[in-house]
């Protein structure tokens, strides 16, 4: 149950920071990309990797606070941080074809769900 709540409060504070950075989508027009989102993508990424790796690298950082931090925060910030995570960790063990497979398959079947999803939507 602790560890749940762990998790809880962390995707609390991190879908907040999420919703804090999309504000950038209103102030910051850059060729119609959306910067909030993108902004998140990239400091979620940076963030999971750095926390990742103060984590593998010390003993001194208990693990509920590993799951506060990375799948908590990180999650409720970006789900993203954790795709580039898991990419990140096959390349890093030579699985470069699954990496491949996951990476265009995330992205391209990602893109004909969202395409789907409304396409039924609009049937309705």
């Amino acid at each position: 149950m602790k560890q749940l709540l762990l998790v809880g409060f962390g995707g609390f504070f991190g879908s907040i920071a999420r919703y804090w950075m999309s504000k950038l989508n209103l102030t910051w027009d850059f060729h119609s990309i959306p910067m909030g989102t993108l902004a998140v993508n990239i400091i979620g990424s940076f963030l999971i990797g750095f926390m990742l790796g103060i984590f593998m690298n010390s003993n001194l950082l208990h693990t509920n606070l590993k799951l506060f931090l990375v799948v908590g925060f990180c999650g409720g910030f970006t789900t993203f941080s954790s795709f580039t995570n898991e990419n990140f960790l096959l390349l890093q063990n030579g699985q470069y074809l699954t990496a491949l497979i996951y990476i265009g398959g995330s992205i391209i079947i990602g893109i004909l769900a969202v395409f789907a999803g409304f396409l039924i939507a609009n049937q309705l």
